[in-house]
């Protein structure tokens, strides 16, 4: 009884709970071996003005051109004869801005609201270009700016011929006679096109081109000052919709023998294989010449786009002519078309003509 009275109360501290009092606070004052050093306050500046965000009473007028033709996103690859199904935007948004232009957009252009005199156009151009280049100065141009390291060069893309392009052209006339314009992609199946739409819209000539590079001249009596006003696109409008390409079944065949074309066209071996962005000026004259002896001519446009593929289609359906069948893994069936229909329309041409005659 005497050894249970003895015993203490509560068990002492044991060792590892005394360790960890002692040194859970440090007697010593914080001292790090690299202590931040305190940055003095930068001087506070005024604050920054916000942007006025009232809409101002008095807007700047609209802008008034006075060039000859209807604006356009693309000038050489649309058909302004060709109308719409329908838009992927309301008309009333106007790529060029609200306001900015005194012309109306369709949707899909914004026509001129005078009449067009076409001699008075034309005299005038004509005045621009004055007395024709002699072969020395024609040579001392193309020397000039025909080079690949030529500073004075514009790059036609997919989209063609477009409206901001006549202004970057007339910015480079500023300082040079010419400018070099390299055409690449879906354009240069129809460099007659282009080259059209060129002296059309700009007013200047041509005075070379090899394969897809043309060297455009301003003319003698061009001068900056008194260059037209081009308002510019602030955005590319949606392409509208068009009518489908590819029937379900070709005009001139059966259901069945559309379906047999379009088999016998992806097992024959590939005519071309055309790249993306590439040169495709002897794309027509290859496609003719094979119709000569084949029926159904493949393209292999691996990589070019299916967006591509549908701009070559179209142009080869004018240009060869020729009937697109099938757009699929971007290969592109081409069938030439009933060989009898054109046969009679030749011979009754002829008959005509000998009747005339």
């Amino acid at each position: 009884m005497q050894k249970h009275l003895s015993r203490p109360f509560s068990n002492p501290p044991k060792p590892y709970l005394s360790y960890f009092f002692s040194h859970s606070v440090s007697k010593t004052t914080y001292d790090p071996p690299f202590s931040p050093i305190s940055k003095s306050p930068k001087p506070k500046g005024p604050k920054p003005k916000l942007p006025d965000t009232t809409p101002n009473p008095n807007p700047p007028p609209p802008l008034k051109s006075d060039l000859p033709f209807d604006f356009r996103h693309s000038y050489s690859e649309t058909d302004p004869n060709l109308e719409p199904i329908g838009f992927r935007e309301p008309k009333r948004f106007s790529p060029f801005g609200p306001g900015k232009l005194d012309r109306e957009w369709t949707g899909t252009s914004a026509p001129a609201r005078d009449e067009v005199n076409g001699c008075r156009v034309e005299e005038e151009r004509r005045r621009v270009l004055g007395d024709p280049l002699t072969e020395v100065e024609v040579g001392g141009l193309v020397e000039k700016y025909r080079h690949s390291d030529c500073a004075r060069q514009i790059n036609l893309g997919k989209n063609g011929v477009t409206h901001n392009m006549l202004d970057d052209i007339y910015n480079h006339w500023k300082r040079a006679e010419a400018v070099r314009i390299k055409c690449l992609g879906v354009p240069t199946l129809d460099m007659d096109n282009v080259c059209f739409h060129l002296e059309d819209k700009s007013g200047g000539k041509i005075i070379y081109r090899h394969i897809n590079v043309l060297i455009l001249y301003r003319g003698r009596n061009y001068d900056p000052k008194n260059r037209p006003v081009i308002p510019l696109m602030l955005w590319r409008p949606y392409a509208p919709i068009y009518p489908k390409l590819v029937k379900n079944v070709a005009d001139g065949l059966t259901f069945e023998e559309t379906k047999e074309m379009r088999n016998r066209g992806l097992h024959s071996p590939a005519l071309m294989k055309l790249t993306r962005n590439g040169v495709y000026v002897n794309v027509v004259a290859r496609v003719r010449e094979a119709f000569e002896t084949e029926e159904v001519v493949r393209l292999d446009c691996t990589h070019v786009g299916t967006s591509d593929c549908k701009r070559i289609g179209v142009k080869l359906r004018d240009l060869v002519p020729c009937v697109p069948i099938l757009f699929k893994d971007e290969q592109i069936i081409l069938w030439r078309g009933k060989r009898d229909q054109e046969l009679n329309s030749d011979i009754s041409d002829a008959n005509e003509k000998s009747l005339d005659a």
